[in-house]
């Protein structure tokens, strides 16, 4: 689903806004779904002793005429200890706004959606882990209106 809105942040120009209602389903300590499976040096599952939490997110790639790149994050979990480390989630909505500084989501093509995360440690440096898994996502080539009351 696509509108196009008023961006009261920026110029006085409409802007496009992506709606966006996803499944995930993944196994973080197993190369289950795709995703790649993280482990140390010794081993041992992510969770070892220097890890405090993961810091899991989705976002959406793509590009426009105007930029090469866009990275947008549309949804994020925090991953402590002890959870189940088995993502299984129907129908999510978006937890942030998908806005694009024009109209580059109108029909395009090839929007990307990647989960990643960041082990989060109890001291050390922060890595980054990008799940193997994507997919892309096509939009429509017409806005969604809706009756103003």
């Amino acid at each position: 689903l696509r509108k196009n809105v008023e961006d009261f942040t920026g110029p006085r120009e409409r802007s496009d806004l992506g709606f966006v209602t996803f499944d995930i389903t993944a196994d973080i300590l197993n190369e289950k779904n795709g995703l790649q499976t993280f482990r140390n040096e010794s081993t041992s599952i992510i969770f070892d002793w220097n890890v405090k939490q993961l810091f899991l997110y989705l976002s959406a790639e793509y590009s426009t005429k105007n930029n090469a790149l866009n990275q947008v994050v549309l949804w994020d979990k925090i991953m402590l200890r002890g959870d189940n480390p088995r993502l299984s989630l129907k129908d999510m909505k978006s937890k942030y706004f998908f806005f694009d500084d024009g109209n580059g989501l109108k029909g395009n093509r090839n929007i990307t959606l990647t989960l990643s995360w960041n082990v989060v440690p109890n001291a050390g440096i922060l890595p980054l882990v990008t799940g193997s898994g994507h997919v892309s996502v096509p939009f429509p080539d017409t806005y969604e209106t809706t009756k103003s009351y």
